[in-house]
């Protein structure tokens, strides 16, 4: 996150005081910030049968737990009402017009037709759980979209639900790519059983981000905390759609760890530990502070078991707001993440057990180099083993996509090479990544998994072995 301030463009003010955070030169740094963990290094292999789940719950048809549920949700509907006066005060709507800092706590973004301040709530995060719910219930939205699968050339529609929250008193949500991803139809269901068929603006598989539109004005809006900020142990609650029935369900944890790198899907993205309840049906939903601000959209879970047969528990992710909402303005200014650095090439990773056999450093080694691309400019060849970026060792395809992350497009970086037996050093200057190339994940036969930025007919990659580097890292205002 260095130099955040000044590629946000962005200011948060507490409102219980009039001090500005709007140093440009601060450049908050998380522990051990350079060894931020890997599950595929330091849990895979520990355990057996572990699983990544992305919480996202596809369903077809009805459900035994229509009664209960229906029953849960006329309760929650007499609590919240019977708390909405008193919590009022608390409750955030945004402010659609402003375009500079109002004199209580915001968050501004600049140049977007989103609102230009999302508040935020002040306080020493000493709110019951029950405040909290009370307070943001009403701006949590359930999500269901059909979407069409082809099976053995049977093509059938299925119906798979997720959460999402509201940004905008005139219906901007966010909610996970992963929800929406593929969808004919998105619907969109608030807390007092209202729905609307919403609008995809933009979406970014990258970082696993969507922003939706519904028509409707008069909404309430969730409130953002500066996530930079926020500390393992602090309480959280998160608010969510288990299992797409469950609906409007509030699960309760603290923040476990920050800062880690989560692949899910041959992409690692940084995202805070909790132990909340986090099951299908929770993408995209928001986990809030003790203050009812958002810090994290909640997005994956680790389920399984151990080598011993012990089933892994309460292990959830969620993506800080800092990292989404500079995601979503662009999103909603271009439809797609601009300035993200490229660097047109393909890689495959080099195993422990070649390197060791041909005496070679472990890494990701150059297959295709893009012609005219920023790493043919700067000599890169094909075999060449990359194991240092911008400063940071190199020793897989995913520590490479992390290193990519911190930098954008037009950036000048040094990386090292691995070339007939020596280490040569390149200067490269990032290319930005085209807005029409579509990074696909597959999975080869023996398990590993690849990216390509084209499929043979049969959705498999030509050779099931290649990596496109897909590009990472932002530009924000001017």
């Amino acid at each position: 996150m260095d130099n955040y301030d000044e590629r946000m463009n962005y200011s948060f003010e507490p409102s219980d005081s009039g001090e500005s955070f709007q140093d440009t030169s601060h450049t908050p740094e998380p522990d051990n910030h350079e060894k931020k963990p890997k599950h595929d290094k330091k849990v895979t292999t520990k355990l057996v049968a572990l699983v990544l789940v992305v919480a996202l719950l596809g369903s077809v048809g009805g459900s035994v737990l229509t009664g209960v549920i229906s029953n849960i949700e006329k309760k929650n509907t007499a609590s919240v009402a019977a708390t909405a006066e008193t919590s009022s005060a608390a409750a955030s709507s945004s402010s659609a017009s402003s375009s500079s800092s109002s004199s209580s706590g915001n968050y501004t973004v600049v140049s977007s037709d989103l609102p230009t301040t999302l508040k935020s709530n002040s306080g020493d995060k000493t709110l019951t759980p029950s405040e909290v719910y009370s307070m943001n219930v009403n701006a949590v939205v359930g999500i269901t979209t059909e979407v069409t699968t082809n099976v053995f050339g049977q093509t059938a529609t299925e119906a798979c639900s997720g959460t999402g929250f509201i940004i905008s008193e005139d219906g901007y949500i966010v909610t996970n790519n992963h929800v929406v991803e593929d969808a004919n139809t998105v619907t969109v269901t608030l807390y007092d059983g209202t729905t609307y068929t919403a609008t995809i603006i933009g979406t970014d598989s990258l970082n696993d981000v969507a922003l939706l539109k519904i028509d409707a004005t008069g909404l309430q809006a969730v409130t953002v905390a500066d996530s930079d900020q926020i500390e393992v142990g602090e309480e959280v609650i998160a608010i969510g759609n288990p299992l797409g029935e469950l609906t409007f369900t509030m699960t309760q944890g603290y923040i476990s760890a920050t800062n880690r790198e989560i692949n899910t899907d041959g992409t690692p993205i940084n995202m805070m530990q909790t132990d909340a309840a986090i099951n299908s049906g929770n993408s995209g939903g928001p986990l809030f502070d003790m203050n009812g601000n958002v810090v994290g959209i909640t997005t994956a879970k680790y389920s399984g078991t151990t080598s011993t047969g012990t089933t892994i528990e309460g292990i959830g992710f969620a993506i800080p707001i800092n990292d989404v909402l500079k995601i979503v303005y662009d999103l909603k200014d271009n439809g797609y993440v601009t300035g993200r650095a490229y660097l047109g090439i393909s890689v495959k990773d080099l195993d422990s057990t070649t390197a060791s056999t041909y005496n070679l450093p472990v890494g990701p080694m150059v297959e295709v180099v893009n012609s005219g691309s920023c790493s043919e400019k700067a000599g890169l060849q094909q075999g060449d083993i990359i194991t240092e970026f911008n400063g940071t060792k190199i020793s897989s395809y995913t520590d490479l996509v992390a290193a990519l992350q911190d930098c954008k497009a037009g950036d000048t970086v040094k990386m090292t090479v691995y070339r007939s037996g020596a280490s040569q050093e390149l200067t490269i200057t990032l290319d930005e990544r085209p807005k029409d190339v579509e990074t696909t994940t597959t999975t080869t036969e023996d398990g590993s998994q690849s990216q390509d930025g084209q499929q043979s007919q049969d959705g498999q990659s030509q050779d099931g072995q290649q990596q496109i580097i897909p590009g990472y890292g932002f530009s924000f205002g001017n």
